[in-house]
């Protein structure tokens, strides 16, 4: 999920107005950037923490040259998740159901006389697009079949070739043991 679809996501819980949610996001974003950049460590309960963490100097490898260089002190972002969310992502905790508001706007959207014909016409459209796709599959089926009866040819060769091979390496020792 990236920056747009995550406000995509929290505008119903702003009523739909996708300007407050991602106006919100970014504020959130900007606190934290700036906290952690300033050293402080930004704890959510339950989320996780946000904390800089300072890397001492070290000497490291370049991969492609084998030469070793010296790294400089850095300081680098750390977030540790929290609690709750390993235990969401882990699938041990189930997470509550979206709140009543964020439904009933939906449910608000969908009364209304125009989300009804659109919604009609959603319906119809992808009846036609099945119509339409249809005739171009059976086209590119007809291509494929030309294309795998291509490959199997050189892999049946290539059988043979072994099993000649594996024959011969067969016969090599009983003659062998028929001259001694």
């Amino acid at each position: 999920m990236n920056k747009s679809q995550l406000v995509e996501a929290l505008a119903p819980r702003f009523d739909g107005n996708k300007k407050e949610a991602q106006h919100a996001l970014e504020s959130i974003i900007d606190v934290i950037t700036r906290a952690v950049a300033a050293g402080d460590k930004v704890a959510i309960t339950g989320f996780g923490a946000f904390e800089k963490i300072d890397r001492p100097a070290r000497m490291v490898r370049n991969p492609r040259t084998g030469e070793r260089k010296r790294a400089k002190k850095t300081s680098v972002p750390k977030f540790r998740a929290g609690a709750e969310l390993k235990a969401v992502v882990s699938g041990s905790k189930k997470l509550p159901r979206v709140s009543a508001t964020a439904t009933t706007t939906t449910a608000k959207k969908a009364a209304t006389p125009r989300a009804a014909a659109t919604k009609t016409a959603a319906t119809k459209a992808p009846a036609k697009k099945a119509a339409a796709t249809r005739a171009p599959a059976k086209r590119t089926t007809g291509v494929a079949k030309k294309a795998t009866t291509a490959k199997k040819t050189p892999s049946t060769t290539t059988a043979k070739k072994t099993t000649a091979k594996k024959t011969t390496a067969k016969r090599t020792p009983a003659k062998r043991t028929a001259k001694r």
